[in-house]
């Protein structure tokens, strides 16, 4: 197997390649020899230290062998896998002693996290801390003999990186994700142009695709693979400029509106609030969902210099649009959470009940801890739901969430839903699956009866104090037909068209911005 790999890096440098890093974490090969809790040999590759870095001292070895000097060998060591009995960072400083050798390996990095329970610390959203590894980082360089360590995980800025350089945290910085939102990201920020990045979520939509095969996508790049990727503006039209009117503010509507515009016609945006980003703002307001706002923030700067006008705080009818004798009419008007037919539609017709969202823009303005026990009931599986719930728990004494599924975070990457998963146990959250709310429940008493779909089985709640839902949601397609019946050309985008994801929001504005 040594030869092999050896092998293998002497045909990459053949092709052309600069080098090779040998990935020792994740739970992967190397990462299983070197680990106490997985290696249990009792031969030469097992026991101590010393013998378990054996396999990989040898590949080191056999690869320098079979390429010249020039070709880079670099190491990605575990920095601390999160597991009992595994490596964290006094095993790690261990391992990097006994195999980085300053003649064979040109940098190291450090990993975090297995393919285990704590897969999320290899790729960490905004749940974590800023430059989350970067401390350990730090540390970890004193037993690298010298060798350059890169600083990686939850790196999004330019003067961040900067920041680490400076101050010796580390000698280098490796971007990833940030790369695949904006691979100009470098050039932009030497150029001074850092309001001109689209800059990365930290959402793990890319990881997500990559680990179900499928195309490499991003949440803030619509472009990604495009032959025309790096720093993009679109050209202009070649055919008639058009006055167009957006019904909508939020991230679909915004992306088809600045590229509309950009590329030459006259385009006019109405916002039922007086900001944009629409549901996506909400979703920032929620523990992780911050860095969902340099989505509509990039793209308010981007319609500001394409000269987009904006018409904010205006629920525009048939007749506001009609005034402007559009052309053309794009409708991102956005979706609404469906009631939960397992209640009495008395509850929402009294506004007894609100959806989640409705619950967070509300709790969003009201100071204080609220008391008692919210109950949520999650029908939509998505992050969401899962970032309010935990937002929730800092205002109410308990929370309990139920779902009618078999488990919860269904719809989102694994590392997310292994973290969703973390936090909701860690913090405490009760959670019930295979439950849905009995629409018989007490809910005048603060009592809320939790009924098993498959048995009928009863939980009941006390004290309970807010009861909500996410729930699958319907387009606000209301002005289509009237807009129709006028003979306007409308196109129906985002959660508008199909209720799903910012990925597709993103996607279908961008799409239909490049080509109307």
């Amino acid at each position: 197997m040594v030869a092999d790999f050896a092998a293998s890096a002497a045909r990459l440098e053949r092709c052309g390649w600069s080098g090779v890093e040998i990935s020792c974490g994740h739970g992967h090969l190397f990462h299983q020899f070197l680990s106490p809790q997985s290696n249990v040999r009792a031969d030469d590759y097992g026991g101590t230290a010393d013998n378990r870095a054996r396999f990989l001292r040898e590949t080191i070895q056999a690869i320098r062998a079979s390429c010249s000097g020039r070709f880079l060998l670099a190491l990605k060591l575990p920095g601390d896998d999160g597991m009992p009995g595994g490596i964290g960072p006094r095993e790690a400083a261990e391992i990097t002693q006994l195999v980085a050798d300053p003649n064979e390996i040109d940098y190291l990095c450090y990993t975090w996290g297995t393919h285990s329970h704590t897969l999320d610390l290899h790729i960490p959203d905004m749940h974590f801390p800023r430059a989350t590894f970067v401390g350990t980082t730090r540390t970890l360089q004193a037993s690298a003999r010298g060798i350059p360590v890169m600083a990686v995980g939850l790196i999004t800025d330019p003067a961040e990186a900067d920041g680490i350089i400076e101050r010796g945290d580390a000698a280098l910085v490796g971007l990833g994700r940030p790369l695949v939102t904006d691979p100009a990201l470098p050039n932009k920020a030497r150029a001074g142009r850092e309001a001109e990045i689209r800059y990365c979520v930290s959402c793990n939509t890319c990881w997500g695709t990559i680990v179900e095969h499928k195309p490499l996508l991003c949440d803030n790049n619509p472009r990604v693979a495009e032959p025309d990727e790096v720093d993009f503006w679109p050209r202009q039209t070649s055919g008639a400029r058009k006055r167009i009117v957006v019904v909508g503010a939020g991230i679909a509507g915004m992306e088809a509106a600045w590229l509309l515009a950009a590329r030459g016609h006259d385009v006019t945006v109405f916002g039922a609030t007086g900001e944009v980003g629409g549901k996506t703002r909400l979703h920032a307001l929620l523990p992780g969902g911050e860095h969902l706002s340099s989505i509509y923030d990039y793209q308010q700067l981007a319609a500001k210099r394409a000269g987009v006008k904006l018409e904010l705080g205006v629920r525009a009818g048939i007749d506001d649009i009609v005034a402007l004798s559009p052309d053309e009419v794009v409708l991102a008007c956005g979706s609404e959470m469906n009631w939960p037919s397992a209640l009495p539609r008395s509850l929402r017709d009294d506004g007894a009940i609100l959806d989640l969202r409705a619950v967070v823009a509300m709790l969003a303005d009201i100071a204080g801890h609220q008391g008692g026990t919210a109950v949520v009931l999650d029908m939509d599986s998505t992050e969401g739901t899962y970032n309010a719930t935990e937002w929730l728990q800092t205002r109410f004494d308990r929370v309990v969430l139920a779902t009618p599924r078999d488990r919860f975070a269904d719809d989102v990457p694994l590392v997310t839903r292994l973290g969703v998963n973390r936090r909701l146990n860690q913090q405490r959250i009760r959670l019930l699956p295979f439950h849905e709310i009995a629409g018989d429940s007490a809910f005048e008493d603060a009592r809320v009866s939790l009924r098993n779909v498959y048995n009928g089985d009863r939980t009941t709640i006390d004290d309970v104090a807010l009861v909500t839902y996410a729930t699958p949601r319907s387009p606000n397609v209301e002005l289509q037909t009237s807009l129709a019946t006028v003979g306007l050309t409308v196109h129906v985008i985002g959660d508008a068209r199909l209720p799903r994801t910012v990925l597709a929001a993103t996607s279908e504005g961008h799409a239909l911005g490049n080509t109307l």
